[in-house]
């Protein structure tokens, strides 16, 4: 039985009656991706999906954190199209992408997917019958001129996407040398800082259940991994592509359904561990090879939030249908248990922030939860700075401060520690979802039309 729950600014269909107790498509799966222990970087890029060591942590000093329209904002680059990935920042560099609508094709249906083998297709997907441009740009740090732009693919594209989502969704990953942009079933893309491209990987296939893409590539040596997680589980898998030749390295078989989180990889020099989280399971994989090292329980909810780990701990986050956050120690083999678990707070989407002795979970309002992230012992709950508007965009922390954005640009910036504290409130004057990017004593936001840079 298919039912309609239009929760808050989020239409939902549950599917109910099911094996899975519930399994519920949420608005769209963008920006999820991975995180690590929450401490200072000194590097200067910020070059993945929550920069530096997937933190969404930086150790600049000197910030501005205060801004509008007619105060310390730099310059502002329109960006064509649409598009909800974040900037990555290398040096002179920034890299982004977007999806640019164009004609549409009379006839072409979307793919039909099955849950348990009950059809379903969500009343906010769209784009199956638009032919699209899915477009990588370079962006100068300094003056925010685009320095080349170029077309990866134009055409149909297989499945769907949320009508407030894109094509455009996942966050490209930098090592320096070649800048790596992936579209989920739209292709994985390698190319120089110059524009050239070095080559391409066909990723076939990937049905999202008309969401859309949503995990970003995270890098690991010679490898780029992705998490593939698909429909009712049929067919998803954890890969590694060899970024020097664009070949796939490893691919092991996962039973996961449906998931747009990023997986988190953690290196403490004596192992590595790649963690995918999921509705079903949680499991830890050998990077190098995709071999399986431990598993525990599930999210039993949609796999959309970045994780996050410091403290010897990893911790999974979801918040629909159920909020759940589990945390679990690194460093475990075969089956294990959460060390602890909380059962408010949380998101369908925005990711939580490890930031010092503290884990902050966001609700879809922007209601702030702060936790103990050794015990789970609860420090602060119903920290409100946001008012009506929903969240999406993934908290951010700076020099003893954390930066939560809102859908109608508004940051808001909080004081961190145990006690809620609201400091400021700036705005950029339009719709952000995606997440902020800071390097190199400037702040990077992208709203709904253009690249911003607070500087």
């Amino acid at each position: 039985m298919l039912t309609l729950d239009y929760n808050s600014s989020f239409s939902t269909v549950t599917i109910a009656g099911l094996a899975r107790q519930a399994i519920v498509i949420h608005m769209r799966p963008v920006f999820f991706a991975l995180a690590a222990f929450a401490v200072a970087f000194a590097e200067p890029n910020w070059p993945q999906w929550r920069g530096s060591g997937a933190a969404g942590v930086s150790d600049e000093k000197k910030l501005p954190l205060e801004w509008g329209l007619e105060k310390n904002i730099a310059w502002k680059t329109e960006i064509p199209g649409r598009g909800v990935s974040s900037p990555v920042v290398w040096g002179e560099h920034l890299f982004l992408t977007t999806a640019i609508e164009g004609e549409k094709v009379e006839g072409v249906k979307p793919p039909v997917h099955k849950l348990e083998g009950t059809v379903f297709r969500h009343p906010d997907s769209r784009g199956a019958d638009t032919k699209h441009k899915l477009v990588v740009l370079a962006i100068d740090r300094k003056s925010g001129k685009i320095l080349w732009e170029r077309t990866v693919y134009e055409g149909l594209v297989y499945d769907e996407y949320h009508n407030k989502g894109s094509y455009a969704a996942p966050t490209p990953v930098t090592d320096g040398k070649h800048v790596y942009f992936y579209f989920g079933t739209g292709g994985l893309y390698a190319f120089d800082f110059n524009g050239k491209l070095a080559w391409k990987h066909e990723m076939g296939k990937l049905g999202s259940i008309g969401m859309g893409p949503g995990t970003s590539p995270v890098l690991d040596g010679n490898h780029i991994l992705l998490q593939c997680d698909q429909e009712d589980g049929e067919g998803s898998f954890l890969m590694a592509v060899d970024k020097r030749t664009g070949k796939t390295a490893w691919k092991t078989e996962r039973k996961n359904g449906a998931a747009w989180a990023t997986p988190l990889l953690h290196k403490d020099g004596k192992r590595s561990e790649l963690i995918a989280s999921g509705l079903e399971t949680t499991i830890a994989y050998d990077p190098a090879t995709g071999k399986e090292l431990w598993r525990g329980p599930g999210l039993d909810g949609n796999a959309v939030p970045s994780s996050v780990m410091g403290h010897g701990m990893v911790y999974v986050n979801t918040g629909y249908p159920k909020k759940n956050t589990l945390a679990f120690k690194l460093g475990g083999n075969g089956e294990v248990k959460e060390v602890w678990s909380y059962k408010k707070g949380g998101a369908y989407i925005t990711s939580p922030l490890l930031y010092g002795d503290y884990l902050y979970l966001s609700t879809d309002k922007g209601i702030l939860t702060c936790l103990d992230a050794k015990t789970g012992d609860v420090k602060y709950e119903n920290g409100r700075p946001t008012g009506p508007s929903t969240v999406i965009s993934a908290m951010v922390a700076v020099d003893g401060k954390i930066l939560l954005t809102n859908d109608e640009g508004d940051t808001y910036v909080i004081k961190a520690g145990p006690a809620f504290e609201i400091l400021g409130k700036n705005s950029v004057g339009e719709a952000v979802q995606a997440s902020l990017a800071l390097a190199n004593g400037s702040i990077y936001i992208r709203g709904a039309k253009h690249l911003f840079c607070i500087r």
